[in-house]
């Protein structure tokens, strides 16, 4: 019997390897001679690093870099010198993670530490780069990063502006002069979970600008600059912005990565999965065992899960989720395409025990699977 394990992490719990390695105990005392492949997943949220080195077995990399406001920081990203593959993480540059809350000023943020990390990666030979943009701080459009890359963007006295959200309708111009002639060697690929347009009330500054700390008065401000810029975009890529889906994404980083980077926008699940070569390791298998922390209405929206069944559903794999709890009912489960469901907090005595105690109570879990399997 072959089974793949791949479930995305329990949160504060597990890590997806761990469980894996609870799985594979709990099968393997029923089903000794069971074919066990290990396949931890991540959809680019925290955590996915530890996963992509998993199967990109890749060195961590540190660079002092600029922060989104023009302070030194060190950022770390994994490269594969065999594969000549990175993947950054914009947030490690650019994120608000770096920042205390009362410090959240988008409109004078910054993604040129995204940039460097980016020309560092360039700079050591990468032939293909991941970026995951979630988490930023920022609301330039990209304009930071591309700066970091040789891209320059005068104002209507020929100067160069400085690469922040609140400078974005000052741009006339955008000089590719002195872009890096590496970047034309590069394969871009960027992990984006949403589908924002690039301004308007669905766009980045209105959706996402208020939690990276802008008044009423900046939203105005960064909206109106996204607007105005992407004329400018249109003019010199030929492209429109707000026609692109994701073009919001980090605040304007979606349209960024694509016109500065020619990189292409894909779900963070898709990327993780096409870097395990996921599909093609389902082949003959009996089972897919999956699970994440709470199983739940957005389990539908791009997440971990969801894209296990896709492929399950492609080869016609049954699927069985063990999960840390579960908010479903058993047609929603079933309608999602999972036939077997089982959780953590079910046997718990709290939920302290669920997350102290998740390795043993996700291995009497596998144990209790695999009894239904024989």
């Amino acid at each position: 019997m072959k089974i793949i394990i791949a479930p995305d992490k329990f949160k504060n719990s597990l890590t997806g390897l761990e469980f894996c390695d609870a799985v594979e105990e709990g099968i393997m005392a029923v089903i000794p001679d069971a074919e066990i492949i290990k396949m931890p997943l991540a959809d680019g949220g925290d955590g996915t690093i530890e996963v992509v080195n998993y199967y990109l077995k890749g060195s961590v990399v540190k660079v002092l870099v600029n922060n989104p406001f023009f302070k030194p920081v060190t950022a770390s990203y994994l490269f594969s010198q065999s594969s000549k593959t990175a993947f950054i993480e914009m947030a490690e540059a650019s994120g608000l993670k770096l920042l205390n809350p009362e410090q959240f000023d988008c409109k004078n943020a910054s993604t040129l530490g995204t940039g460097e990390m980016i020309r560092d990666a360039l700079e050591k030979g990468a032939e293909r780069i991941i970026l995951g943009i979630g988490g930023s701080a920022t609301n330039d459009c990209g304009i930071g990063m591309a700066t970091a890359l040789g891209y320059r963007f005068l104002d209507e006295s020929n100067n160069e502006v400085k690469p922040i959200g609140a400078n974005l309708s000052k741009i006339v111009t955008i000089d590719v002069e002195k872009v890096s002639s590496k970047l034309k060697n590069v394969s871009f690929e960027i992990a984006c979970d949403v589908s924002n347009p690039l301004y308007g009330t669905e766009g980045a500054a209105y959706v996402y600008g208020e939690q990276k700390g802008a008044t009423e008065a900046d939203l105005k401000l960064l909206d109106k600059g996204l607007e105005d810029f992407s004329k400018i975009i249109k003019a010199k890529f030929n492209v429109n912005p707000q026609s692109i889906k994701g073009a919001g994404a980090a605040g304007g980083m979606g349209i960024a990565s694509m016109v500065f980077l020619n990189g292409k926008l894909e779900p963070g699940i898709q990327l993780v999965k096409k870097l395990a070569e996921f599909d093609s390791k389902l082949e003959n298998a009996n089972w897919i065992i999956t699970g994440e922390g709470k199983l739940d209405s957005q389990t539908f929206f791009g997440k971990t899960i969801q894209g296990v069944i896709t492929s399950a559903k492609a080869k016609d794999l049954k699927v069985a989720a063990l999960c840390g709890a579960i908010d479903l009912s058993e047609n929603e489960l079933k309608s999602l395409g999972i036939v077997y469901a089982d959780a953590v907090i079910q046997y718990s005595e709290t939920l302290n025990d669920a997350m102290e105690n998740g390795y043993h109570y996700v291995k009497e879990m596998a144990i209790k699977l695999a009894k239904t399997l024989l």
